[in-house]
This record gives structure tokens, C-alpha cells and sequence, in this order.
């Protein structure tokens, strides 16, 4: 049968019609991708990160909107109604969470992800259908198969391995390693089981909606190894456990994106999931230190066990706040290395203060962060922006490092391992090898620390505490610097 001419230029222009939202629809996802590569170049610095945000923010609105348009929503007012919902939830904690609490925020934001990837991997799991994953043989599609699986599994690795990262961050778990009996071979074992339920998911010759055992096993499994991936992996490497599981995040994003043939998704868990993967390498530079290393975790386990010994009383200067203050008020230039210490103590904004009050004493002050201080990257730089500190007085290691033969004071607040001379001088150390700020070319250093028994989460002792031109402030950082403070006023 001949369909008449009008029937077929019917069929013609909406052809061309549905062409022009196709191409509509890429522009828009291509728009929504550029805006997240310039947000991410936005964050690479505290002087851009507002743009950067805004620029993420643009990328996501556009990615959501064409989103809801071009496809078919069982209920749009529900959708719409959960993303109200989940915008007031995240609009409340943005505004009353510390930024000390910054960390185990960020790590669960991750495990939500994870969450978000392994319930759209099981609603594809069960109706393939509405996903256009089904085969004409009634089974769900090979490719789709690896994609699902995948997309949970790395889902789920995320979101408990982020639990035990929030828990460890925020203190309902210690931060030390936990060292499991076998555990290499434990989480070997699984891992290969993973990847062989996949396969064997994948050539299975029945695979219809809501068929598939190995499917079941394969996120029950993943759930399970990210509780022992992090469980082992000590505080002293947090900074690269967030930004790894950044980078699962977003694999586990981009591979739902293949489920959901959606390229916005596909774009933004590339982009996640590869920044996050360059960060988990540059941290480990930092340290020191190889990616498997950190994953296989323990780190500082042996000094920690052995922390509880009694250790040789070494004579060490202590000072009080008037004496820091009449020290720094003598100064020409004073160099400020903050870290994890201030950050709980929520030390920054007298921190700032002081930094104020020597500027109008004429005393050059410039702040020292260390690419690993505090639990997460940039901790430091995000407090420090927090409490104002000017942008141009915030130097990264190696642009100021060379700057302690030179200055007066080095002022010490909280952190510890990153100014340990033994990463340069003790082979036997735990943390050699690992770039250091040379505060020891300083003439004189202002340690402050609540006490003489506490060591860094590498657990090693620290020489800086005894040299000559050492001065120990043993109190609250916040506190003492208060006290200096005041000091320096009068």
C-alpha cells in the first residue's frame, strides 16, 4: 500500500523535526560540558572559585532543565517536588555547616552519589524497558549489562566507603588504621569476584528484566569491600581518600550515563572522575607516597601501636603569649604554616586577627599551606578564605619554601608532620620522603600544640619540638592565639 503524499510529508517533517531537538538537545549538553570544565578551572584557585561555582551551577541548571524537557517524566510535579525538597535540605546545611566541617560534609555528598548511581542501576536492573536497554529477545543488552553492573559496583564502593570516611572525619570512628587479618588477599578476592560476576552477568543467556543473581551479588560485594578499601587507610592519608572517592563518584556517574544514554551525565562523570583521579595523584606526591599504598592502607599503624610507650624526655622551651607576642611585634617577616590543629581548634578568624595586627605593626605576613594539611584538599585554603585572609599572602610549598632562611619567625598552628624534619633525615621515618616545610632555617619557630604528648597522625615524633630556636605555646590554638592577640594590642 502507497501512503499519499501528505502522509508522507508529514512523516518528513517530523523527522526533521525530531533531528533539530536532537541537535538542539547535544548543543545543550555540549554548553552544560563547557561550563563544567571552566567551573572545575574556576576551583583550582580561592581568588576564582565563586565563578567556578557559578559556572557549575549554570552547567547543571542547563544539563537538569534539558533534561526534564526532552524526556519522558512518569510525573513531572514529583520530580520537580523532590528537587525542591532536596534543594531546601542542601540550601539549610550549606548555611549552618561549620568549615571545619567541610570534610566529612564533602565525603558525604559522595556517598549520595554512590547511592544516587546503584538505585539507577537496580530501576534499570528491573525495567529495562523504560530505559531502552531491552533486546528484541526479551533480554537486557550485553553492553547495557557491563554498564549496569559497573555503574553499581563502583556506586556502592562509593557510598560505603564514603560512610566510613564521613565517620572517621567526623569522629564516630577512630581515625587510626584498622588492620583486618588478610586483608589484602580479602580485598583482592573480591575484587575479582566482582569483575567475574560481570562477565559471567554479561554473557548470561537469560537476562530479562529483574533476571540475573550475579547482579544481587555483585552490589552486595562491592558494598561490602568499601567498607574494608577504607577501613585500614589512617587519617594522615584523608586528603587523598576524598579525592579518590571524588573520582569514583564520578565513574560511577558516567557510567550510568551510558545506562541512561544521557552525554550530559557521560561529560560530567568524565570530568569528575578524572580531576578527582589527577588530585588523588598530586596529594600523593605530596606525600610521598604511591597510590596503592594509600589504598592498601595502615599507614602510621606501627607508630600508633607503639604511641602508647614512653618516650625520652627531651628539654624543650615553652613560652606564654606575652612572650610570642613581644617576639613578634620585633619581627620583620613572619611566615604562618596552619593545619588540621587549627582547623579544629576553629582557630582562622584570630588567626587572621593577628595577622592584621602585625601588618599594622610593619611585619611582613605571609601563610604557608601545605598540600596535604587538614583531611581533605585545599582545607587550609578554604579556612583561611573563610576568615578573610587576603588571597596574595597564601603561598603553596614550593613557592615559599625557600623563604625561611630569610624569615624571623615561623609560626606553627596545628600542624605537625608537614613541618617534620625527619622526612628529610630519618630513612627509618614513616613520613621519608615527603616534602616538608623547612622551618628549621628559621630563626626563630612559634610551636603551638596542646601538649607535649601529642604526635601527628603519622604518629612519629617531632625534632622541631626541641630545637634551640624553638618556642613551645602549649595551649587551645584558638586560645593562645587570642591571648597573643591581646598582647599585641596593648
Amino acid at each position: 500500500m502507497v501512503l499519499p503524499p501528505a502522509n508522507t510529508t508529514d512523516l518528513s517533517i517530523a523527522a526533521d523535526a525530531a533531528r533539530l531537538v536532537d541537535s538542539w538537545v547535544a548543543l545543550a549538553y555540549l554548553v552544560a560540558g563547557v561550563l563544567f570544565i571552566l567551573a572545575l578551572r574556576g576551583l583550582s584557585s580561592p581568588a576564582t572559585s565563586r565563578r567556578g561555582n557559578r559556572f557549575g551551577m549554570a552547567g547543571m541548571l542547563i544539563a537538569v532543565v534539558t533534561t526534564l524537557i526532552t524526556h519522558e517524566i512518569a510525573s513531572l510535579p514529583e520530580i520537580l517536588g523532590a528537587i525542591a525538597v532536596g534543594g531546601a535540605i542542601g540550601f539549610v546545611i550549606a548555611r549552618r555547616i561549620a568549615m571545619t566541617a567541610m570534610p566529612q560534609l564533602v565525603a558525604a555528598f559522595h556517598s549520595l552519589v554512590g547511592l544516587a548511581a546503584v538505585l539507577v542501576a537496580v530501576a534499570a536492573f528491573l525495567n529495562p524497558l523504560a530505559f531502552g536497554i531491552l533486546g528484541l529477545d526479551g533480554n537486557i543488552l550485553a553492553v547495557s549489562r557491563v554498564e549496569m553492573a559497573l555503574g553499581a559496583a563502583i556506586g556502592a564502593i562509593t557510598f560505603s566507603g564514603s560512610v566510613i570516611a564521613f565517620a572517621k572525619l567526623n569522629g564516630n570512628m577512630s581515625g587510626a588504621p584498622i588492620l583486618l587479618p588478610a586483608r589484602h588477599v580479602i580485598n583482592l578476592g573480591t575484587l575479582v569476584a566482582i569483575l567475574g560476576l560481570t562477565a559471567a552477568y554479561a554473557l548470561a543467556a537469560q537476562a530479562g528484566p529483574g533476571q540475573g543473581l550475579a547482579f544481587w551479588i555483585i552490589v552486595a560485594l562491592a558494598f561490602v569491600i568499601g567498607f574494608l578499601l577504607i577501613i585500614p587507610i589512617g587519617g594522615a592519608d584523608m586528603p587523598v581518600v576524598v579525592s579518590m572517592l571524588n573520582s569514583y563518584s564520578g565513574w560511577a556517574a558516567a557510567a550510568m550515563g551510558f545506562t541512561l544514554h544521557n552525554s550530559a551525565m557521560i561529560i560530567t562523570g568524565a570530568l569528575v572522575g578524572s580531576s578527582g583521579a589527577i588530585l588523588s595523584y598530586i596529594m600523593c606526591r605530596a606525600m610521598n607516597r604511591s597510590f596503592i599504598s594509600v589504598i592498601a592502607g595502615g599507614f602510621g599503624a606501627e607508630a600508633a601501636a607503639g604511641s602508647g610507650e614512653a618516650r625520652e624526655q627531651r628539654p624543650y622551651k615553652q613560652g606564654s603569649a606575652d612572650d610570642a607576642a613581644f617576639m613578634l611585634k620585633q619581627a620583620e617577616s613572619v611566615i604562618i604554616i596552619p593545619g588540621y590543629g587549627m582547623a579544629v581548634a576553629q582557630a582562622q578568624h584570630a588567626l587572621r586577627e593577628m595577622g592584621d595586627l602585625l601588618k599594622h605593626e610593619g611585619v611582613s605576613v605571609k601563610y604557608a599551606i601545605h598540600p596535604v594539611a587538614g583531611r581533605m584538599p585545599g582545607h587550609m585554603n578554604v579556612l583561611l578564605a573563610e576568615a578573610n585572609v587576603p588571597y596574595d599572602d597564601v603561598f603553596e610549598l614550593e613557592d615559599i619554601n625557600s623563604e625561611f632562611a630569610q624569615a624571623d619567625v615561623a609560626f606553627i598552628i596545628g600542624a605537625n608532620d608537614v613541618v617534620n624534619p625527619a622526612a628529610k633525615t630519618d630513612r627509618s621515618s614513616p613520613i621519608y620522603g615527603m616534602p616538608v616545610f623547612d622551618v628549621d632555617k628559621a630563626k626563630t619557630v612559634m610551636f603551638i600544640k596542646r601538649s607535649m604528648g601529642g604526635v601527628g597522625y603519622a604518629g612519629v615524633d617531632n625534632d622541631v619540638f626541641y630545637m634551640d630556636q624553638t618556642m613551645m605555646l602549649l595551649a587551645d590554638a584558638k586560645k593562645m592565639v587570642e591571648e597573643i592577640n591581646k598582647a599585641l594590642a596593648d
